[in-house]
């Protein structure tokens, strides 16, 4: 079986074009969490700060800038710094939705397994430098 050299432009273009897709996809959903509890906004934020580092300069440096993602950013690419307060909006959405997920699921370990996962979750955000 012999395997197929494709130029290293195409390889290049279509990475890139896969790292542009992923930083403007978190960006959609971190935007989207500002509105609706229980989808976060910082991690996405973040994501779509690191896919944009590896493609897209120009939306790299608009997230670096902005009011309300840039302080975000520039704390977690100097230090892994996480806000105080995006710590506690974090810990009262996760409590939130593991109240909701305990008084909706239709098996307690389901609501068990989902509390378990975010807890993990708290417990590595609130080990981070502030």
């Amino acid at each position: 079986m012999t395997s197929v050299k494709y130029p290293a432009p195409m390889w290049n273009d279509l990475r890139r074009g896969l790292w542009i897709a992923l930083a403007y996809t978190a960006l959609g959903l971190g935007v989207i969490g500002i509105f609706l509890p229980g989808l976060p906004t910082t991690p996405f934020i973040l994501v779509a700060a690191w896919a944009a580092a590896k493609s897209s300069r120009h939306l790299h440096q608009w997230l670096l800038d902005h009011r309300l993602f840039g302080p975000m950013v520039r704390d977690w690419q100097a230090r892994g710094a996480v806000s105080r307060k995006a710590k506690r909006m974090a810990l009262l959405m996760m409590s939130l939705c593991a109240v909701l997920m305990f008084a909706t699921a239709p098996q307690w370990w389901m609501a068990a397994t989902g509390t378990a996962c975010m807890a993990v979750v708290a417990i590595w955000l609130w080990r981070r430098p502030e």
